[in-house]
């Protein structure tokens, strides 16, 4: 199993601290310099406050080795020959390090946040995929594109826009998904598939991965070959009094979700239909502080790894071993102590 990392370290949600630590240059390369020494696979950035292929390609100067994750880059605002470009000089910056991950976002989002018209997301993510690797084909071989599809008709490349072949072409696609549809398209056209945390063991080996076999077998592939990366729900600390407050933070995330219709499909394969309408009405009111206490804990260890330091490294194994290629995996580094106990962490789950 490879591990990776979301930066900056060891927080419930990087993207709240994704601004100020990226903006401060020298804390940002620190943390991809220590990333790598500290043994990862890859290092991997959100598309939250800041742009994804901006800081990966500080990423790319600081590192040598590991891969670059977009985890994930939105891709609808942006046109495939953008999305395509981006990819194509962080793949040349890094040397053929690059794994990018696209996502969707929902309706809402595209709609009121980024001010464009909605399309199904499924068919639209196909094509886009399709777009951007025909444009990435006619880059390495020195022909036009000759795309026609539903939402994009690109058929024009001249000698001025044309970035020309680079020495790894062959840049992995990897698609965030819940519902099953979303998996088959990963299955057909991409090469992995990044469940969202909710995501349970039992979700993606009972619906993801039959999905995911659909997909490829429409294009005569082996599902073998498509990655899963996860990036699990965990509640971990140094000991149990300490580990308390994990368990509730991770109590309020999955009453969170629980709550967004989004996610509802990893929700009802446990019979949660009922629990998750009841939080969506919850949350409609913003009554915030009602809603962890919907989440048994029989509920959150169904949704999250918990157990202290000495214990989550062989918690993820056990629930992921066998089932997915690479997990996101870190905890808060405060002492020398905690890089060693992180590097033998890294290195049990590898």
């Amino acid at each position: 199993m490879k591990v990776e990392t979301v930066l900056p370290f060891g927080k419930l949600d990087p993207g709240l601290r994704a601004a100020r630590d990226a903006i401060d240059l020298s804390k940002f390369f620190n943390q991809c310099e220590l990333v790598e020494a500290l043994g990862y696979n890859a290092l991997s950035v959100t598309e939250t406050k800041l742009d994804p292929f901006v800081q990966l390609a500080l990423g790319a100067q600081a590192t040598n080795s590991v891969e670059l994750h977009t985890a994930v880059a939105i891709a609808f605002p942006r046109s495939p020959t953008v999305t395509a470009q981006a990819a194509w000089t962080l793949q040349a910056l890094s040397g053929g390090r690059l794994n990018l991950g696209l996502g969707t976002q929902v309706k809402g989002h595209i709609e009121r946040r980024f001010g464009m018209e909605w399309f199904a997301a499924g068919p639209w993510i196909r094509e886009y995929v399709l777009a951007v690797r025909e444009l990435w084909r006619c880059w390495q071989e020195g022909d036009q594109p000759s795309h026609h599809g539903d939402r994009y008709d690109i058929s024009l490349m001249v000698p001025l826009f044309d970035p020309g072949p680079i020495e790894h072409p062959a840049i992995p696609i990897t698609l965030a998904a819940v519902k099953p549809y979303m998996c088959e398209v990963a299955g057909e056209v991409a090469d992995g598939v990044r469940p969202h945390p909710i995501c349970t063991p039992k979700y993606i080996s009972s619906v993801m991965v039959p999905a995911i076999e659909r997909g490829c077998h429409k294009t005569n592939r082996e599902s073998k070959n498509i990655n899963i990366s996860v990036a699990p729900l965990v509640a971990t600390a140094a000991n149990d009094q300490l580990l308390a407050a994990r368990i509730e933070e991770v109590r309020a995330r999955v009453a969170f979700y629980a709550s967004t219709p989004a996610y509802r499909p990893a929700f009802a394969i446990n019979g949660l239909e009922d629990l998750c309408l009841e939080l969506s009405s919850l949350s409609r009111k913003q009554s915030w502080d009602e809603m962890p206490d919907r989440i048994t804990d029989e509920i959150l260890y169904e949704y999250a790894c918990v157990g202290t330091y000495d214990e989550i490294g062989q918690v993820i194994s056990n629930r992921y071993n066998d089932l997915v290629s690479s997990t996101e995996f870190s905890i808060p580094l405060e002492t020398p102590d905690d890089h060693d106990l992180l590097k033998d962490l890294i290195s049990s789950l590898q």
